[in-house]
C-alpha cells in the first residue's frame, strides 16, 4: 500500500511538471536579427561586425556608416562571448560576408553571465575565428576599449587590469595566426592609457566621436583587403 501511494504521488508530480509551459527564453537571442538576416538572403555584406552593446549602440548612433559601406551590425547589448559563439552561425556564417569583425569581451569581464576565465574567453574568440576561416570568412579581431570601470558592476575594481590582460592575449593570438587587429585600446585611450572622455560616454561605450574614430580604422582595414 505504501509503495502504491508513493508511486501515485510521484506520477502526479511528473504530470504536473510535464503540464507546465516549456521555457521560451531565447538565451542567445537568435530572434534579435532573424528578420534582418532574412532580408539579407542573397545579398552578401562586405563585413559583419559581431559584438555587444558597443556594436549595438554603434548602429543606433550612425546607421549610415553600416548602410553606406555594406556592413551588417550584429551587436546585442549585454552579451558575453558564449552567447556570441552560439549565434555566430546564424548572424555571421549564414550571411556569407567577406569579413567578420569581432568586438567583445567587456561583458565577460563584467560577469554578465557569471564568472569566466580569460582563457575561456579567448577560447570563444578562437572558436569564432576558426568557424569564420573554415567558412571562407576573414576574421578581424578588435581589442577591448580601454575601460577603467564597469559602471553596472562597481564590485569589479580591477577592470583596467583585466582589459589590458585580455587585450594582450587577443594581440598574441592574432599575431600567431596572422590575423589583423583593430586596436581600440590604443585608438580610444589618452596619454595615460585611460579612456578619452571626449570619445566616450561612460568609459565603455563610445559616443559618436568615438565611433567615427572606429569607423576610420575599420574602413582602413577593409579597404586594404587584409
Amino acid at each position: 500500500m505504501k509503495k502504491t501511494v508513493i508511486f501515485v504521488v510521484f506520477s502526479l508530480i511528473c504530470a504536473y511538471v510535464g503540464a507546465q509551459e516549456l521555457p521560451s527564453y531565447d538565451w542567445a537571442y537568435f530572434g534579435r536579427y532573424a528578420a534582418a538576416n532574412e532580408t539579407l538572403a542573397g545579398k552578401q555584406p562586405l563585413a559583419v561586425i559581431m559584438g555587444d552593446s558597443i556594436t549595438d549602440g554603434w548602429f543606433k548612433a550612425d546607421s549610415a556608416f553600416f548602410q553606406n559601406n555594406n556592413i551588417a551590425g550584429r551587436g546585442i547589448s549585454g552579451q558575453v562571448t558564449n552567447q556570441m559563439l552560439v549565434r555566430f552561425r546564424r548572424d555571421v556564417i549564414d550571411l556569407h560576408p567577406k569579413y567578420v569583425i569581432i568586438i567583445a569581451g567587456i561583458n565577460d569581464i563584467a560577469r554578465n553571465q557569471g564568472y569566466i576565465s580569460q582563457e575561456n574567453i579567448m577560447g570563444n574568440f578562437e572558436s569564432m575565428c576558426e568557424l569564420a576561416t573554415v567558412n571562407g570568412i576573414i576574421p578581424i579581431l578588435a581589442t577591448l576599449i580601454p575601460a577603467d570601470k564597469v559602471v553596472w558592476r562597481p564590485a569589479i575594481t580591477d577592470t583596467r587590469e583585466q582589459v589590458a590582460a585580455l587585450n594582450e592575449k587577443i594581440r598574441a593570438y592574432a599575431l600567431a595566426k596572422g590575423l589583423t587587429v583593430i586596436d581600440l585600446e590604443v585608438l580610444l585611450a589618452d596619454e595615460n592609457g585611460a579612456p578619452r572622455s571626449d570619445l566616450s560616454k561612460d568609459s565603455i561605450h563610445p559616443n559618436l566621436a568615438g565611433y567615427k574614430v572606429m569607423e576610420e580604422a575599420v574602413m582602413a582595414v577593409l579597404q586594404s583587403g587584409r
